[in-house]
């Protein structure tokens, strides 16, 4: 039995999370090796996106992620103050109305509206509606979606102005 654990023409096992796997001899080529094939992959630029509308689009959305949640963390930030009561929320509304916090919230809404626009133009691909065995246009399926965005912020823009 040693002398076949010793030879090494005999191939080896291992075994690697339950499985039985062969490894190489010493006159086998290894995987990486010279012997193998090199695939191309040509330079790619940092900046690839910038050269195409749709990957600009693609690139702006992804990043359209943070004002996102830049936006649940201020609603958080204003809920806690609130809740702390009078002289923690008027500190709230000082730090809100600095210059820099209203910059970045009018960049976080442009941001946040191309989301949204964005996600609502996306829907006619991830929704398929059939109506009497036809399916549904995209279009109506994204007029549907802008419709029932513009009714929900009416909505909230009169509760809120209201009693202004």
């Amino acid at each position: 039995m040693s002398d076949i654990a010793s030879d090494p023409s005999t191939p080896r096992t291992t075994q690697a999370s339950g499985r039985m796997r062969r490894t190489p001899t010493d006159g086998e080529p290894r995987k990486g090796t010279s012997t193998q094939p090199q695939w191309y992959r040509p330079p790619v630029s940092r900046l690839w996106w910038v050269h195409r509308r749709s990957y600009r689009l693609f690139v702006l959305r992804e990043l359209s992620s943070v004002f996102v949640a830049w936006f649940v963390a201020y609603l958080l930030l204003l809920i806690d103050a609130v809740n702390r009561g009078s002289d923690a929320y008027r500190r709230f509304l000082d730090w809100a109305g600095s210059p820099a916090v209203v910059v970045l919230n009018v960049v976080a809404l442009a941001f946040v509206v191309l989301h949204a626009v964005t996600w609502f133009n996306l829907a006619p691909r991830a929704i398929v509606i059939r109506l009497r065995g036809q399916r549904l246009p995209s279009w109506m399926v994204a007029a549907a979606h802008f419709t029932a965005w513009t009714v929900v912020s009416a909505a909230i823009a009169w509760i809120v102005f209201r009693g202004f």
